[in-house]
């Protein structure tokens, strides 16, 4: 076996845990890999299982402080969070063994399962309409959750799973009450951390399942770049290789030989693409073995003993090192030689193989992981769906062949950001919906904002001439809806991939639910459809269709306990609140903690994906912060060695002052830009302000619309002062909001009229904003636009 079992496949697993923590008897190991992790075994004979399983590779960890009062029949031992009780050598029961959470007295029995779980992912939305159940996560309302390993295969030691030769009970006890960005952490920890994400993975990809040419694929890439619209992966779904073959190999389904019929070239074509700054993935079905038509057949088939002659398949298992092996070099390398930048695992075929236990999925994401980083300087990831628990050390995840509905569209932010629970931090949807549903221009520039704002955006769907991802075939609202966030996905690169290194470093995901910033508040759990983006901001993507009659999307959103403001228009918000929000088609409630900082990039060239010349920094007051920009060369393994930069940004806030600094930056100064500008946006600000920099009276820019003061500097180490009596003063004029509600809405005109000041409104009086409510309360109009005027007052009301 380990003949054929590549060095790059060979694991540093670390699977004992430290003999200071481990506590066994003859049937019995309890070992504490953290203060608030146990391992809990029972074997009737005494056999344990000591080798990495699919999921916890590194038990060996520091020891905990313990404190332990035992004799020969009672074992107590104590932690700075946890009291396990246990009846030495008593089979595990509710009787014999419990684990108090001492902070909270909540006590677990054994065989007792958390009823309040919060839930991590699944496998797959394919076929989903809307809302499905999820498996269980790390993290519960009661405080713990129970992790069955028993199951699970283990890796021998030549790093390729076996069945376990043991029977016995292995389960892990998480204690983490409401810490649930440390049990995270600690999870990866003993698991695996999720590396860093190439650059191009965080701006817009596009994919479509079509029988495309190279020719058309160019003029498609060609048409993105005219209209403006950034791109940075272009996958090519399955029909890059030959489909229509003899039936008697069987259905085109599985396939490595590329069709020269729509690609002459493969190699030229993707030379182009990467020459346009794309990168490109080819979409992999590999259920159905090598078989005789494929050109790579007669090498692998000789490699595995198969008389060519006979065009027997060579059949696909997952568990043979030797078939793997071939699979890899005979098969892929080619590919990868060619230009495939990474592969779309696209494995629907079930959870069984040759090897009892073994889950294709899972060993699939494993080894095409490892193998794409074979060289050591390339950064690996892969393209398929979630395999199980551990699965958080293969980004990135692709859910599936989703049905075109708003349910399918309203379902997506609760089902991403709770994929924290298992550290899987990096979904990526079929932006606009796989297949079936309604074809909607309205759903669909809804889905590209919320694809912006979720961890991967991939413009995706099926086959059929109406299916529509290209903004230019939907109307001209959508589209230009459509062009602008694509093009912000693009300037948000820098914040995003800073979230992508703290990710890595920290083992905190990029995108997380309200309950991981606010685990005491009960509305955390309730608002389950609005997520914090990264360290900065807040999300609560609009996820239903406008209103017939008032022409927007209605959603109400729970600010937190602070000030928060608008991401775009810089609108101060008081937190502790609930919020009804009426949205136009180009509107999406985004907004920024006080003090956020969001390092932005300004678009130089279309599909920008490189650390940018030119750093925009969107800065909010309120509070005082910091942040520090991580970059590298974006590609390979090099920052492993220190080649990369990080550049922290200072905010001092009071209620009359901002200064900023842009510090230095530090590191490798070869992978960043020479002479870098710096336009400091202050977001949310009056616009008479006074403007300092580096002590000297500046001249800067002010938009009315955005609230936003910008200075420009051309090097870092600079300090902007600005100062206002009354900094974040800010002019509503509700009246215009009304006006332009009202006269957006769909209603009859006599009911229009009457919030005119003649006919006894509102509209243009000097009414106080309550007394503009009772008028209002009592007058004869549609209920909607009465719901959303009283939304304009009370909010007014609330500053």
């Amino acid at each position: 076996m380990e003949t054929y079992i590549e060095k790059h496949f060979k694991m540093d697993f670390k699977p004992m845990a430290n003999e200071g923590a481990v506590f066994q008897g003859a049937c019995y190991r309890i070992a504490f890999l953290t203060s608030r992790i146990v391992r809990l075994e029972y074997s009737l004979t005494g056999c344990f299982e000591d080798r990495p399983s699919q999921t916890f590779w590194y038990r060996e960890q520091e020891v905990p402080a313990l404190s332990v009062k035992e004799d020969e029949h009672i074992l107590e031992v104590v932690t700075d969070h946890l009291r396990l009780k246990y009846l030495k050598e008593q089979p595990f029961s509710g009787d014999t063994l419990s684990i108090e959470l001492k902070y909270s007295c909540q006590i677990w029995r054994y065989g007792t399962e958390e009823q309040t779980n919060l839930g991590g992912t699944a496998r797959t939305l394919d076929a989903v309409d809307g809302a499905l159940k999820l498996e269980k996560g790390l993290n519960s309302r009661e405080g713990y959750v129970i992790i069955d390993d028993s199951k699970s295969l283990v890796f021998n030691e030549a790093s390729w799973l076996e069945p376990r030769t043991t029977n016995s009970t292995d389960l892990y006890f998480f204690g983490y009450g409401t810490a649930y960005k440390e049990c995270i952490a600690d999870y990866c920890k003993l698991t695996g951390r999720t590396q860093l994400l190439p650059r191009y993975a965080l701006g817009n990809w596009w994919s479509r399942y079509w029988e495309y040419s190279d020719t058309e694929l160019e003029g498609l890439m060609n048409r993105f770049e005219s209209e403006g619209i950034p791109l940075s992966v272009c996958i090519i779904d399955m029909d890059w290789h030959n489909v229509n073959i003899d039936p008697k190999y069987g259905s085109g389904w599985t396939g490595y030989t590329w069709n020269k019929n729509l690609f002459k070239d493969p190699k030229a074509f993707m030379t182009w693409l990467h020459d346009k700054g794309l990168r490109t993935s080819l979409n992999l079905h590999p259920a159905d073995g090598i078989r005789g038509h494929e050109d790579c057949y007669e090498s692998v088939a000789k490699y595995m003993g198969v008389d060519v002659s006979s065009e027997q398949p060579v059949p696909f298992d997952i568990s043979s090192p030797k078939f793997m092996k071939a699979y890899f070099e005979k098969v892929h390398h080619p590919l990868e030689d060619e230009g495939v930048d990474f592969w779309w695992i696209d494995w629907q075929q079930g959870t069984n193989s040759s090897m009892k236990g073994l889950d294709p999925l899972y060993f699939l994401n494993h080894l095409h992981y490892y193998d794409l980083g074979r060289d050591g300087s390339k950064r690996p990831f892969t393209f398929s769906r979630w395999p199980g628990l551990g699965g958080h050390r293969y980004p990135i995840g692709f859910s599936g062949d989703t049905v075109v509905t708003w349910d399918s569209l309203a379902y997506q932010p609760y089902f991403t950001s709770t994929a924290a629970n298992v550290a899987y931090g990096w979904w990526s949807h079929d932006i606009g919906g796989h297949f079936m549903g309604i074809d909607d221009s309205e759903l669909y520039a809804r889905w590209v904002q919320y694809g912006v704002f979720s961890p991967i955006n991939r413009l995706h769907t099926s086959k059929g001439i109406f299916n529509r991802r290209e903004p230019w075939r939907h109307s001209h609202e959508a589209y230009e809806v459509a062009k602008s966030f694509l093009n912000l996905r693009h300037q948000l690169v820098p914040y995003i991939y800073t979230m992508s290194y703290r990710n890595m470093t920290e083992s905190l995901p990029f995108i997380t639910p309200m309950y991981f910033e606010h685990p005491h508040d009960g509305k955390a759990y309730e608002y389950k459809d609005q997520y914090y983006y990264g360290s900065e901001l807040m999300v609560a993507p609009f996820t239903a269709p406008r209103s017939k009659v008032l022409n927007r999307t209605f959603k109400e959103v729970w600010l937190p306990r602070g000030q928060w403001f608008d991401f775009f228009t810089g609108e101060a918000y008081r937190g502790d609140n609930i919020y009804a929000m009426y949205g136009k088609l180009e509107e999406i409630p985004v907004f920024a903690k006080a003090g956020a900082i969001v390092p932005m990039a300004k678009l130089e060239q279309t599909n920008q994906i490189d650390n940018p010349e030119h750093l925009e920094l969107v800065v909010f007051g309120g509070a005082s912060n910091s942040f520090t920009m991580y970059e590298d060369d974006g590609i390979s393994r090099e920052y492993e060695a220190g080649h990369s930069v990080l550049t922290t940004f200072d905010l001092e806030a009071s209620d009359t002052k901002l200064i900023f600094k842009i510090n230095e930056p530090v590191g490798d100064l070869n992978v960043i830009p020479v002479n870098r500008q710096y336009t400091v946006k202050f977001r949310g600000v009056a616009s008479d302000c006074e403007c300092f920099l580096n002590g000297e009276e500046s001249d800067f820019n002010y938009d009315v619309v955005t609230r936003t003061l910008s200075v420009t500097v051309d090097s870092a180490d600079s300090i902007i002062e600005v100062r206002h009596q009354d900094l974040y003063h800010q002019e509503i004029d509700v009246d215009q909001l009304i006006f332009e509600l009202v006269q957006d809405a769909t209603i009859i005109m006599d009911e229009k009229q009457r919030f005119e000041h003649w006919s006894y409104g509102i509209l243009g009086t000097n009414l106080s904003l309550e007394e503009k409510m009772m008028r209002v309360l009592a007058m004869p109009v549609n209920d909607e636009v009465r719901r959303a005027v009283l939304a304009i007052l009370t909010k007014a009301l609330m500053k």
